[in-house]
């Protein structure tokens, strides 16, 4: 078998028993970010290590051979279920693909959330769900007798998105301490900001948040990082954090967040990141996006080297498959 074949290199069967063992995610849902403090998540990010070097060298291994992942969308998705798919058949795992034409099945008939899940896990060993409703993972948790894997609960949480992206701020710079971090566009609805500045409130950044009005971050949230006695700003314009951010992490206006459409076209195009506007950069930063983008990024700035969204969108992968092997016992 191929793992044979790596296991001079990867010896997963003999690492330590605190580290096998102790990492405290086999057999657990992955719901929130707030299940992850800094022990838990240098874990992960030595797992998601393993995992690149892995691939590089020798594409896939059978660890999670004879395991099934049910990859379950109510909502459109590409980075993240194909993330969740690749990672899977690396580890030598199979998947159950339900990313689209969700509507035409038994959910048009009225089947509930509790019952789909309650028929999935007859058939998987772990269950990755992205619903629109907030809670919706947790619900799915509560019925599942299999680890059910939060991806994106409307506009709640996006636990793992939160992970690559973290992952990627360190891999990229060297550290977390001592940065300043701004978020740009969707800040009420952006799940990805909200997960995300919750890892971040574990470590001694300064916020800075970039949005129109009615876009602004929760007040809920915003007063858990006063809490964090973080040092944070407020602002409309780019222009204000552009010169002194050391990671600018861009998000879309979400268009299926809003009722009022009027009010999503008055603030769709307010922040378009340029060339120009990345001249006045720090040399060393990073741009962010959780994708996908539509016009907030111009792909003139692909180029840029400081431009690190697709190198963020492959981190995915990485973390996802140190979690699929963390929760499935076969850290």
């Amino acid at each position: 078998m191929l793992l044979e074949k790596i296991k001079p290199l990867f010896d997963f069967e003999t690492l330590p028993k605190p580290v096998y063992i102790g990492n405290g995610l086999t057999h657990q849902d992955i719901i929130s970010v707030s299940q992850f403090d800094t022990a838990r998540l240098d874990y992960i990010f030595a797992r998601a290590h393993e995992m690149r070097e892995m691939v590089e060298r020798v594409g896939a291994v059978d660890l999670l051979k004879g395991r099934v992942l049910a990859c379950l969308f109510y909502e459109p998705s590409t980075r993240t279920s194909a993330s969740f798919i690749a990672a899977m058949e690396r580890l030598g795992g199979a998947v159950i693909p339900i990313t689209q034409g969700v509507q035409f099945s038994s959910v048009s008939k009225g089947e509930t959330l509790a019952d789909t899940i309650r028929t999935l896990e007859q058939y998987a060993d772990v269950i990755v769900l992205r619903h629109p409703e907030i809670g919706s993972a947790q619900v799915a948790a509560d019925y599942a007798n299999v680890p059910v894997i939060n991806a994106g609960d409307g506009a709640g949480e996006h636990p793992t998105q939160a992970l690559l992206d973290l992952f990627t701020i360190k891999e990229e710079l060297g550290r977390l301490d001592g940065l300043k971090i701004a978020m740009v566009g969707d800040l009420r609805y952006g799940r990805t900001v909200h997960s995300l500045t919750r890892l971040l409130l574990q470590y001694k950044v300064s916020l800075r948040f970039v949005s129109p009005e009615i876009l602004r971050l929760p007040l809920t949230l915003m007063n858990e990082v006063i809490d964090a006695r973080l040092d944070v700003r407020e602002t409309h314009d780019v222009a204000d954090v552009i010169e002194n951010a050391d990671v600018l992490y861009v998000t879309r206006v979400q268009k299926e967040r809003f009722t009022d459409l009027a009010q999503y076209e008055e603030v769709k195009d307010q922040y378009e990141i340029t060339p120009e506007l990345m001249a006045k950069a720090k040399s060393k930063m990073i741009v962010m996006h959780p994708l996908p983008r539509v016009g907030e990024i111009h792909y003139a700035v692909d180029a840029d080297p400081r431009a690190a969204y697709f190198r963020q969108v492959k981190n995915g992968m990485y973390i996802r498959m140190a979690l699929l092997a963390a929760v499935l016992g076969k850290a």
